[in-house]
């Protein structure tokens, strides 16, 4: 037994002498470039970097946070409590994370940047010229949109001549329907009936392939004229116009909102009335 003990012993040393010895690099094996150099305004003490590589946020020894694209433009700089000496941030830079050595506390901070969102050409429910306008990207296949559908109603409901709404168009993948629903109701818009095409899709509870043509001939729509649009180069280019101002928005889910240009995070009806009456200068 001693000696099957002694054999196992000496088998087993050589592979624990070989796993312990370190890899030897050479400077051939390392490669690196500068991909991005600017100055900071201030003296920093601490960095974090969104996961989509789009915002930096760099902690200044002058008390403000300091958020720039990775080419190094400003967005913006925010003041915060002298003593926070760490910072970090959530995946895509939408929350602020301080951490404060002095006073022994955590503080968490909503971060978001207002958004020129061009609505040329889109279909606009309300006054044209109301002071407040609410952009929405939206999906008619989304189950989440048309359930929010009725909480703009009666946000417009409350504040009549002074809230727009203005509709842009964000079909997402993964909704076989909402694409071709998407270029439907931009094809009726070309008849004055977009908002009636917008009602009925929402209405939609079990999609077909027939559901378009089935919703414009009970519209009343042209049909002749309604089957050239819905192919038609102009309607593939206002689609492609909302998905693009989408992505410059930094849009990537619906319903995504914006109320005067300040993107929305609680779509309930007294947030969204509490924002509109800010944006109106006024109280309700």
């Amino acid at each position: 037994m001693l000696k099957k003990t002694i054999l196992c012993a000496a088998l087993l040393l050589p592979l624990t002498v070989q796993a312990q010895e370190p890899k030897k690099t050479t400077a051939s094996d390392l490669n690196w470039s500068v991909q991005a150099s600017w100055p900071i305004p201030a003296k920093p003490l601490d960095v974090a970097q969104s996961l989509d590589n789009k915002k930096v946020f760099i902690l200044g020894a002058d008390a403000k946070v300091y958020i720039f694209t990775p080419d190094g433009k400003q967005l913006g700089a925010l003041p915060v409590d002298p003593n926070v000496n760490a910072i970090d941030i959530a995946a895509r830079g939408e929350m602020l994370y301080l951490v404060n050595s002095k006073t022994n506390t955590y503080t968490a901070i909503d971060v978001s940047f207002n958004q020129k969102i061009d609505v040329t050409g889109a279909p606009v429910r309300g006054k044209v010229d109301a002071p407040v306008t609410l952009v929405v990207f939206s999906d008619f296949e989304c189950p989440w949109c048309g359930k929010l559908e009725p909480v703009l109603a009666e946000l417009q409901a409350q504040n009549q001549g002074k809230l727009r709404i203005i509709f842009k168009h964000l079909p997402l993948p993964m909704h076989q329907q909402a694409e071709p629903a998407a270029l439907a109701a931009i094809a009726a818009q070309q008849q004055g009936k977009f908002w009636e095409m917008h009602d009925a899709l929402f209405q939609t509870t079990a999609w077909t392939p027939n559901t378009i043509d089935e919703t414009a001939l009970r519209l009343g729509l042209n049909m002749e004229k309604f089957r050239a649009d819905l192919g038609s180069q102009e309607t593939q280019m206002q689609l492609a116009k909302d998905k693009t101002d989408a992505q410059a928005a930094d849009v990537t889910s619906t319903p995504s909102l914006f109320v005067n240009g300040r993107p929305v995070k609680d779509r309930s009806l007294p947030a969204l009335q509490k924002m509109v009456t800010e944006a109106a200068g006024g109280t309700k």
